[in-house]
């Protein structure tokens, strides 16, 4: 799901999911949003939320105490300021316990180096979402 249905089902999850990181959640929907501005918010078939670049290139998961941005390719990408967690095979991800913490330059750097990675080298068919 993308466009205008992904951006109101993102809505209903941040709503149910956790409210208490709603401020949080918008900050980094800005920032990517911001940072790059072709990406298109979606929603993956498990009903997470998605930026679309060529591929899936971030996702935001919620808790009750923080939002974890999500690298689908973050073993790829330069972390020289050491935010990356995570050590499945290629994901890494990086908590956000306030909305402040989604505008560091470092954060941009790393959304705008994901989306780079992905226009570099797009994802096969397969790898993408369906729109």
């Amino acid at each position: 799901m993308a466009g205008a249905e992904a951006a109101k089902a993102i809505d209903t999850y941040v709503a149910r999911q956790a409210p208490a990181v709603k401020e949080i959640a918008d900050e980094l929907r800005r920032a990517v949003r911001e940072a790059v501005p072709e990406a298109k918010e979606a929603v993956n078939p498990w009903g997470i939320p998605v930026w679309d670049y060529y591929g899936p290139f971030c996702l935001m998961m919620l808790s009750k105490a923080h939002a974890s941005l999500g690298f689908t390719r973050g073993t790829s990408l330069p972390d020289a300021a050491a935010l990356l967690e995570g050590t499945g095979k290629n994901m890494r991800h990086v908590k956000l316990k306030n909305a402040a913490k989604a505008r560091d330059a470092n954060i941009r750097e790393l959304i705008v180096e994901a989306a780079a990675l992905n226009r570099k080298e797009p994802m096969t068919e397969t790898m993408r979402m369906k729109k």
